[in-house]
């Protein structure tokens, strides 16, 4: 059984993150101050933390031919929740860093990956295999 873990980041505007997480993306609110808000992500614990200095560049790794941001976080979803989110966050016109695809087609580890930002820059991947038995297989 997998267990649920507990993330913390930094955003530069709570409010707008706020909305992003509990609207965008459907996260059910918990407890909150005025510089950090609790959020289920997915059954997962997420907290957002207000942060007044400026971010570092993202950087990028090469993988299955497109540009990763290097420091990202999300969570591994089934194909039929990451198909309803991925179509959901389309109509919403959420800008991708990279488009919905299946990675790594036809291979081992074969898997449905998108990757956009929250409001504060933070780099979000969302993912789907076909075979989650799969999850770390080489």
């Amino acid at each position: 059984m997998l267990r649920p873990f507990h993330l913390a980041i930094s955003v530069t505007h709570i409010e707008s993150n706020r909305t992003f997480y509990r609207d965008v993306l459907g996260c059910r609110e918990g407890r909150s101050s005025d510089h950090w808000v609790d959020f289920d992500f997915f059954g997962h614990q997420l907290v957002i933390h207000l942060k007044t200095t400026d971010f570092e560049e993202a950087h990028t790794n090469p993988v299955d031919g497109k540009n990763v941001p290097v420091s990202h976080f999300g969570v591994v979803l089934d194909m039929e929740t990451f198909d309803a989110l991925a179509s959901d966050l389309k109509k919403k016109n959420i800008s991708f860093i990279i488009e919905p695809y299946l990675r790594f087609e036809g291979q081992v580890g074969e898997q449905a990956t998108m990757f956009f930002k929250d409001p504060s820059g933070n780099a979000l991947e969302f993912k789907a295999f076909k075979n989650l038995d799969q999850l770390f297989a080489k």
